[in-house]
């Protein structure tokens, strides 16, 4: 039934409850967990007046999402197999392309449960893929514990 697993991580705290369940699933149908992190291409500070520079963004994206894959490659079960990508973009729109060209059988991923003013002004990639996704998305409420 699930053959590849993707599992999207932002190195949030609270991702260890994401990789639980997709290691649980991957396990139970030997599937591949294919983990992705994505270097956010837009450079939020960048301005003549303050900020950073687009390269300094950039390596500290790359960075923040290599630390991130590793930190959720370490939360999965030692006998579940895994593959890991990094992608430079937008989050929502590079982890719903991916989907279909890893190809992905099921998406987990964590949803921080934002409400208000934070889903106003943040958003919500687990939303967006959710409604775009072409393959079924399991949502994991994370947690600090």
């Amino acid at each position: 039934m699930y053959d590849t697993i993707l599992l999207p991580t932002d190195g949030s705290d609270g991702i260890g409850a994401a990789a639980r369940h997709a290691g649980t699933i991957a396990d139970r149908f030997d599937a591949t967990v294919h983990v992705l992190s994505v270097v956010d291409s837009r450079n939020r500070f960048e301005s003549p007046s303050s900020g950073l520079s687009a390269d300094a963004w950039l390596e500290a994206e790359r960075e923040r999402a290599g630390t991130a894959i590793d930190a959720t490659v370490a939360e999965l079960p030692d006998d579940v197999s895994v593959e890991t990508t990094q992608r430079e973009g937008v989050p929502k729109t590079e982890i719903v392309d991916a989907v279909t060209e890893i190809p992905a059988d099921l998406v987990v991923m964590g949803t921080h449960g934002r409400t208000g003013l934070d889903h106003y002004l943040i958003g919500s990639v687990a939303e967006t893929v959710v409604r775009e996704s072409p393959v079924p998305v399991l949502t994991v409420q994370l947690s600090d514990e």
